[in-house]
């Protein structure tokens, strides 16, 4: 877990029964247990290690509708609401800023992929716009990075992960929901071909409905109930440094760096050209589907076979509820991070804007992202198990959309109207 994460306090008592059972307890999963709690239904989350002690508390922060899927954008437009309600809503800060993000070209390829994107989402009104070499120095001052432009949103922003799902999961405690940290679900129990409970290391609670909101686990999970999900390992490395001096508050995304401000003062850096691809078994089972993606994205991922794929191998696919599950075994995915990545982006970005010569790192960590063969999420029912619904498989921006993927996949098991069109994320699509 980063050093910032704040804590949260849960009971260890697993209740006899409830409506609704959450498994997994990262942005989206208390998103959905605050959105039902809200509704005065009964929901239990359980997370088998930390509420957000993985990809939710590990991510850069970012909230954009910049460089998404057409079909994508009103799940972050919807984001965008709710962020900015989020503090009313839960009594607390969540570190939202509606700063704007900016994504720069140094090359005319670049810059036409930017130009692209914006002719792609015209339809829908948004705020970002082409930048000139001149904007970007007004906006971001103090460059030496001779860029050719880039693509501006201001209506995008940024929140604090260390904070923001611990606020949303003591909102939701306070609504009625119940958390139980340090509890692994096994597997599911059902009953006339329909869930019935959940099996988990410290007993059964009897429930109507299932939310799978497990992340990277969730491929795992859905694989030992005969159900092929496929998501593939990517791993991302991150530095915060310590407060400083800088350029803007706007997040700066460039080819080979990103940063932007942190709370405290400092900035969180990563190298935005190169992400570790560890090879695992999954790369032989569902490799396949990833053709368009390798082919297009080769350059971005350092592939390696070493030791993640032995732990991976080590790790069961298949058990039953007595096992010892692969959740006890990790109960926090704590990848270790790329120094010479990071090192990289440091470099790259001193380069761009030279301030950055003064920044001193107070810490560095790693998260591992499940990408989708189209790198978007599923959030859907699962029609083989009446009564399971999953929210995963969100390829590194699901943080952003949370809150809204979280109300989609609460609103989908309440069955009510829905926030938005979920016809994108079917299930069946992958």
């Amino acid at each position: 877990m980063t050093k910032t994460l704040e804590k949260v306090e849960t009971q260890d008592q697993l209740p006899d029964s409830a409506s609704v059972v959450i498994i997994g307890g990262g942005i989206v999963g208390v998103t959905a247990a605050l959105a039902l709690a809200e509704r005065n239904i009964s929901v239990v989350l359980l997370e088998k290690g930390h509420i957000a002690g993985e990809q939710s508390s590990r991510n850069l922060g970012w909230i954009r509708k910049t460089n998404r899927h057409l079909h994508d954008v009103p799940l972050a437009q919807a984001a965008d609401k709710l962020w900015a309600e989020m503090p009313d809503r839960v009594g607390c800060d969540v570190g939202y800023k509606q700063a704007g993000i900016m994504f720069l070209a140094k090359t005319e390829a670049q810059l036409t992929m930017h130009k692209d994107w914006l002719k792609s989402v015209e339809s829908l009104s948004l705020d970002s716009r082409i930048v000139t070499p001149e904007e970007v120095d007004e906006l971001v001052p103090g460059g030496k990075g001779d860029w050719l432009g880039g693509i501006y949103t201001p209506s995008d922003g940024v929140a604090e992960p260390s904070i923001a799902a611990t606020a949303i999961a003591n909102a939701a405690m306070k609504k009625g929901a119940v958390i139980v940290q340090q509890c692994a679900v096994r597997t599911l129990s059902t009953e006339g071909g329909k869930i019935s409970g959940v099996v988990t290391e410290k007993g059964e609670i009897r429930c109507e409905q299932v939310l799978l909101a497990g992340g990277a686990w969730s491929r795992r999970f859905l694989g030992n109930l005969g159900i092929s999900f496929p998501t593939l390992p990517l791993i991302c490395s991150v530095l915060r440094t310590k407060p400083m001096e800088g350029p803007t508050n706007i997040a700066v995304g460039g080819p080979d760096f990103s940063f932007r401000k942190h709370q405290d003062g400092g900035y969180i850096i990563t190298q935005r050209g190169k992400l570790d691809a560890p090879i695992t078994l999954d790369h032989l089972l569902v490799g396949h589907k990833y053709l368009d993606q390798l082919r297009t994205q080769r350059s971005f991922l350092n592939v390696s076979m070493g030791s993640y794929f032995f732990k991976d191998l080590g790790l069961s696919r298949r058990w039953n509820g007595k096992s010892r599950t692969p959740f006890e075994k990790v109960r926090t995915n704590d990848p270790q991070h790329n120094p010479d990545l990071n090192q990289q982006a440091l470099n790259n970005l001193r380069q761009a804007w030279p301030i950055f010569e003064k920044a001193e790192i107070a810490e560095a960590w790693a998260g591992i992202i499940d990408v989708t063969p189209d790198s978007n999420p599923v959030i859907d029912h699962v029609t083989s198990i009446p009564g399971l619904t999953v929210a995963t498989g969100f390829s590194g921006h699901g943080f952003g959309t949370g809150p809204a993927a979280g109300q989609l996949a609460a609103d989908l098991i309440a069955k009510v109207e829905p926030i938005i069109d979920p016809s994108a994320y079917r299930f069946d699509r992958l």
